[in-house]
């Protein structure tokens, strides 16, 4: 598979133009799945949970939702993006699949960040993995990175493909997926975002360095800190499978999860 990273600035509150500017950058790019970042065409920094629900949209149907089929559809490639996604009372941040043939999947960040706090509900859907030409696919937001279980979880369900939007502003991310990809022998693709955003009382620098990385933790693409840019790596879903690390130790087989769990109380 032929797998592409989408790192580039957004204009906050710009959905319509923001689009346009992903479709320009894709237009001429070649890949079967494009990753695009976490919030990519709202923006990032909102200043209040009112300002996020006029900039967000269901996840059923809405403006976004169709520029991006009928771009998948254009394309003849699945779609990674993230969006605010509005649900009854409920507003998450989320992450969604789009095949060509219209099949789509969600993913609610579980961890949120800083204020997404104040904005967003936590996600309340189970880590899921999904197929698509030939290869397993999991999805996972932006600081959920910092917490191991999350990329270990989808890989015992099977993932081999991580994907992985994000508006990264602390610089530990990039280098850690490394890790995540060594200890669990998956791809990953970070998509991050660049620039920075200053509204109202906040001001976040983003760091860029979109990075692709292979279960033996090799950088397949490594990103800029401050471009717009696309990044492309082929990628062989059969890498992911063996999870040996030599002939006496398996990442799996040698696991001793009778021992990893706590008590309800959280003592040993």
């Amino acid at each position: 598979m032929r797998v592409a990273l989408v790192q580039f600035r957004p204009e906050f509150g710009d959905i319509s133009g923001n689009i346009d500017k992903a479709f320009s950058m894709m237009e001429n790019t070649e890949a079967d799945l494009f990753v695009l970042p976490e919030l990519c065409f709202s923006g990032y920094t909102f200043t209040s949970k009112a300002e996020a629900l006029g900039l967000s949209e269901s996840a059923k149907d809405g403006f976004t939702l169709n520029q991006i089929k009928a771009f998948s559809l254009k394309k003849d490639a699945g779609m990674i993006y993230g969006f605010p996604e509005k649900d009854g009372d409920s507003l998450y941040n989320t992450c969604q699949f789009i095949s060509p043939d219209g099949e789509t999947r969600i993913y609610r960040k579980l961890h949120l960040y800083y204020y997404e706090k104040e904005w967003f509900t936590p996600g309340n859907l189970p880590l899921s993995v999904f197929e698509f030409r030939g290869g397993k696919l999991g999805m996972m937001i932006c600081f959920d990175w910092i917490f191991p279980e999350v990329c270990r979880t989808l890989a015992l369900k099977g993932a081999q493909l991580i994907c992985h939007p994000a508006n990264l502003v602390m610089s530990f991310c990039q280098q850690s997926m490394i890790t995540r990809c060594l200890e669990n022998a998956v791809f990953s693709v970070t998509a991050n975002r660049i620039g920075s955003e200053k509204r109202g009382e906040f001001d976040f620098e983003f760091t860029g360095a979109s990075r692709i990385v292979s279960p033996k933790g090799e950088i397949l693409y490594q990103g800029s800190i401050d471009k717009d840019e696309i990044g492309v790596a082929d990628i062989n879903f059969e890498d992911s499978i063996n999870k040996k690390v030599n002939f006496k130790n398996d990442l799996w087989a040698d696991r001793r999860p009778e021992f990893y769990r706590m008590e309800p109380n959280g003592e040993e």
